[in-house]
């Protein structure tokens, strides 16, 4: 019977050298869910993130996307596929405008070419997208500076305003906090909110902000020593015997 999950990781296995990084990893994440993935440093959380989008091939298992086995597949067959993906550190064109940067993901989404070599006109089809997407994470007024010159939370906020462009049905979020400012924590938090309930997203987030995670996610999956511990509501998750004892002396 094909799985109705939007996302399914299925007994997935990834050895290096005869060490295994991630072993017997099942998930299933349903349409419109957010889960967290939880885990001391050297879990495998971003192999784990690896795996699902492509720039490593697992050992065994697979991953299915809306019930498609995509284990094999590319990476760009997976973004067509409506799989997205932000990383720890910025993949954005830093010598770009703000609105290029998106302008060029919704150019790609509507079927056009890449290029950036004519100047964006304000009225064609992808810069309306783009400044619409802007405008929901709140860099509308930055259009037209340079992406390199943005602080980490407006990058990371940019990131979210590309992903939306692509129109993803599934959304993997790289410890999307990582480097950005306490203070703009909150404003980050709330854009990912809105992303989530107003576009129906699905989406798995790898997050060392307990915090964050715990106020954005239904579920909350614990990876440790390359495999899922523990998979639940963020409140039992905290009272778990068995997760406390996973981070006693580890980092979170």
């Amino acid at each position: 019977m094909p799985s109705s999950a939007a996302l399914t990781v299925e007994s997935l296995g990834f050895v290096v050298g005869g060490a295994p990084i991630l072993h017997d990893v099942d998930l299933e994440v349903a349409p419109g869910e957010m889960i967290g993935v939880i885990g001391p440093n050297g879990a495998g959380k971003t192999t784990l993130f690896n795996m699902i989008s492509g720039i490593h091939a697992p050992t065994t298992g697979r991953v299915l996307l809306d019930g498609r086995d995509i284990t094999h597949q590319p990476v760009h067959r997976r973004a067509l596929a409506g799989l997205g993906r932000t990383f720890q550190t910025s993949n954005l064109f830093p010598g770009l405008s703000v609105l290029e940067n998106v302008r060029l993901a919704a150019q790609r989404r509507l079927g056009g070419n890449l290029s950036v070599l004519r100047f964006p006109r304000r009225s064609d089809r992808a810069s309306t997208v783009a400044m619409e997407h802007l405008d929901e994470v709140g860099l509308a007024g930055l259009a037209d500076v340079l992406a390199g010159g943005l602080s980490h939370g407006d990058k990371r906020k940019l990131e979210i305003a590309v992903l939306l462009a692509m129109q993803p049905g599934v959304i993997l979020l790289d410890e999307p906090m990582a480097g950005v400012a306490r203070a703009d924590v909150p404003g980050l938090s709330e854009v990912i909110r809105r992303m989530h309930r107003d576009h129906h997203s699905t989406v798995l987030m790898v997050e060392h902000h307990i915090d964050v995670v715990m106020g954005l996610v239904e579920r909350v999956a614990v990876l440790h020593q390359g495999t899922i511990l523990a998979l639940d509501e963020p409140d039992r998750i905290m009272a778990d015997p068995l997760v406390q004892s996973a981070y006693l002396g580890a980092p979170v």
